[in-house]
């Protein structure tokens, strides 16, 4: 009867042993994106990581965990860096009274980010412009007004290349 129970034992743990393997979830660790030379960009690099990675975990954390740090064993990791190209600080009146709240006189910034496998080898990559939010006012002196629609624009275009699949 012990015989019974041990090799029944056995076999239910070869048979959950895959089945945890495939439930892993990918790493994605986010670098703290660099600044192109000439530009001038005004807010903390490591707290625009810290609230894009904030809002990567909310918008793709089924599909990621998300980190700063490369985890040591891990099958599947991700890293994401990126560049920022171009900035342009906006301006609150245009904003309000002649573009009512629309693209123009919206804080934005080009931004370049490309994702490598734990090998080095790039295997996604994209240029986005991101804006202020619509009629948004909010601004931290650490990330400006940009850090929700960077990591909105980064979670969304990561969730079209499918690599959690």
């Amino acid at each position: 009867m012990f015989r019974r129970i041990l090799i029944a034992a056995f076999l239910f743990a070869l048979i959950c042993l895959p089945a945890a393997n495939a439930q892993e979830k990918p790493v994605l660790v986010v670098h703290p994106f660099s600044v192109a030379s000439g530009v001038s960009f005004p807010y903390d690099m490591s707290e625009l990581q810290s609230q894009a990675m904030d809002e990567l975990k909310s918008k793709d954390g089924s599909q990621f965990d998300v980190v700063a740090e490369t985890p040591a064993n891990q099958s599947r990791v991700y890293i994401l860096d990126g560049e920022v190209l171009e900035w342009h600080k906006g301006n609150t009146a245009e904003r309000m009274l002649i573009a009512m709240g629309s693209v123009a006189g919206r804080e934005n910034a080009k931004i370049h980010y490309w994702l490598t496998d734990k090998n080095g080898k790039k295997i996604f990559e994209h240029t986005d412009t991101i804006r202020q939010t619509f009629m948004s006012n909010g601004h931290e002196k650490s990330v400006g007004t940009l850090a929700r629609p960077f990591a909105g624009k980064v979670a969304e275009r990561l969730k079209g290349a499918n690599l959690g699949a």
